[in-house]
């Protein structure tokens, strides 16, 4: 898969089949709907394209709202989308000179001279140009100024679409790992790196490397214990993850991810991490004493190892 950030030095795409999107997760619809694109772009000896956008729409449009979250970062949706079979995904940076383009500018300058578009996918209820004026029947009526063609999603699949991502994001923000996961067709990941905490899961038994994300609008799910499975540079390992607020330790409402990792004896500071999230074993909770929390995080890791060994047998 090729990727392109600046449309205008791509060059003539042959028979280019474009669709058009945030694809936020790149979940079982969204690969649905890219294997359909691949399908038209093979019938026509063409290439398949995905048109997307960075930043997302709101964080340009509004910069105020800080409660943005995407289940898949900029580096997660690319790996995802060539896993896909797709030949070029365009990162068309969003501005608001950018948004405030008209329809027929959007067409011309994106999809024809761009990407020279041979056919547009969309679902019937897309919007595109200033203040969302162009609709599925304006790319009908510029299609025929331009020659291209125009295949509209079903309401069906666009409806199947929204409602995997909503129940994707819904699922993660209850702690229903496994429904998320079950929908994804794979398991949600945390990215980052491990830097330096209060070292304090040492002082009684249980290391932990507190990841610090890469992505500063990557969704986080439910705060609680999870049994996950850690990817470091020394190999992958079973683990638990803690997300929250470490009631028992701190006063501080900063939410963390804290990763116990089986069997491991590395130094991980600085390193790069991936922590994949399995199965939500509990709430966090504050315990009276360092001595009951380090009880609970015994149970915890027997809970994760009994979880391990099941899924693994």
């Amino acid at each position: 898969m090729q990727i392109h950030h600046d449309i205008h030095s791509i060059g003539p795409l042959r028979n280019a089949v474009v669709t058009i999107g945030t694809f936020d997760g790149v979940h079982h619809g969204h690969a649905a709907l890219l294997k359909r694109i691949t399908e038209l772009a093979r019938e026509v000896d063409g290439e398949s394209v995905l048109l997307t956008f960075y930043p997302h729409p709101r964080m340009v449009l509004y910069p105020e709202d800080h409660n943005i979250s995407l289940i898949t970062s900029p580096q997660e949706k690319t790996h995802l989308l060539e896993a896909c079979g797709l030949n070029h995904l365009v990162v068309y940076p969003f501005s608001a000179a950018f948004s405030r383009m008209s329809a027929f500018e959007y067409v011309r300058d994106l999809l024809v001279k761009g990407l020279n578009a041979h056919t547009v996918v969309v679902g019937y209820d897309h919007r595109f140009g200033r203040n969302r004026e162009g609709d599925f029947n304006t790319l009908l009526e510029l299609s025929e100024v331009f020659g291209f063609r125009v295949e509209e999603i079903s309401a069906k699949d666009v409806d199947a679409i929204l409602v995997s991502s909503t129940k994707v994001r819904n699922a993660l923000l209850d702690g229903r790992i496994e429904e998320a996961n079950a929908l994804l067709g794979r398991p949600y990941t945390l990215d980052g790196h491990v830097e330096r905490s209060r070292q304090l899961g040492r002082t009684i038994g249980f290391p932990t490397a507190n990841l610090k994300l890469e992505f500063e609008y990557k969704l986080i799910p439910r705060n609680g214990v999870y049994a996950s499975v850690a990817h470091t540079p020394f190999g992958i390992f079973n683990a638990i993850t803690n997300i929250g607020i470490r009631p028992t330790v701190s006063d501080s409402a900063q939410r963390n991810i804290e990763t116990h990792i089986f069997d491991f004896q590395h130094e991980l500071y600085d390193h790069p991490l991936t922590v994949e999230l399995h199965h939500y074993i509990r709430e966090e909770q504050k315990f009276s004493s360092l001595d009951e929390l380090k009880e609970a995080i015994a149970a915890d890791c027997k809970k994760a190892h009994t979880w391990h060994s099941e899924k693994n047998s």
